[in-house]
């Protein structure tokens, strides 16, 4: 049954399932003289480092007030470019590649490098504290720690989904960003509720209607980039 869901994904011939967009990032002759592990590596290490990138693309959410609209300064979720970098990097590299600099990214940052998104201080984040820790016998949630979570989810639907040619039209590259982006909320929103002790409506203050606008066009853009590289891969396929 779940073999036939995944046909159902299916939007390739059997010869081409499974090719991204990442795999033409390596130059021919590049890639002629490294092994597989190694484009690999060197992908994933590429994909960490456009989230890391993304993250210090981030700004404390000021307060915001136009006609009808009144959002309070937001003091536990940033604004930030990571969202698309983590759609980007799982889209481009697939669920492998993609899990996997999703995944070295949180490590680094969970060792204490500052490559997570600016906090309330403006400072960048660092420390497994960002995500979870241990007081006094109890787990005690980083109130940003369910989207860091979340990135690994978003990027594993948006790579699988890839793989499954998702991201070679516009329409279905859309359909792919939203499916991931809605992941990360899923995992990130009620976590923040319980880190914070936020009500409900609290909670969609802060962890969700301010993102909805700039998240919306984040997952546009990437989705728009996708259909783009891949008539640049076919016209050089073409060409040569």
């Amino acid at each position: 049954m779940f073999a036939t869901r995944l046909e159902r994904l299916d939007r390739l011939p059997n010869f081409e399932h499974g090719v991204t967009l990442g795999d033409f990032f390596v130059p021919i002759r590049v890639g002629e003289r490294a092994s597989a592990w190694q484009r690999h590596l060197v992908l994933v290490v590429m994909g960490s480092l456009l989230i890391i990138a993304g993250a210090y693309v981030s700004f404390p959410v000021p307060q915001i007030q136009l006609p009808g609209i009144y959002l309070p300064a937001n003091p536990y979720v940033p604004f930030s470019l990571q969202t698309f970098a983590v759609l980007f990097t799982g889209a481009t590299l697939g669920f492998r590649r993609g899990v996997a600099a999703t995944i070295l990214y949180l490590l680094m940052g969970a060792v204490g490098l500052p490559v997570f998104a600016v906090d309330a201080s403006g400072a960048h984040a660092a420390g497994m504290d960002t995500i979870v820790s241990v007081a006094q016998g109890r787990v005690v949630l980083g109130a940003t720690g369910g989207y860091l979570v979340g990135f690994v989810f978003a990027g594993a639907i948006a790579g699988t989904l890839a793989e499954h040619g998702w991201d070679r039209t516009l329409r279905g590259s859309l359909a792919a960003m939203f499916i991931a982006n809605v992941a990360i909320y899923v995992v990130g929103v009620p976590w923040l509720a319980v880190a914070a002790h936020l009500t409900i409506p609290q909670t969609l203050q802060a962890g969700l209607y301010p993102f909805i606008p700039g998240d919306l066009l984040k997952l546009a853009i990437a989705a728009g980039l996708l259909p783009v590289g891949w008539w640049f891969v076919r016209r050089r396929a073409h060409d040569l």
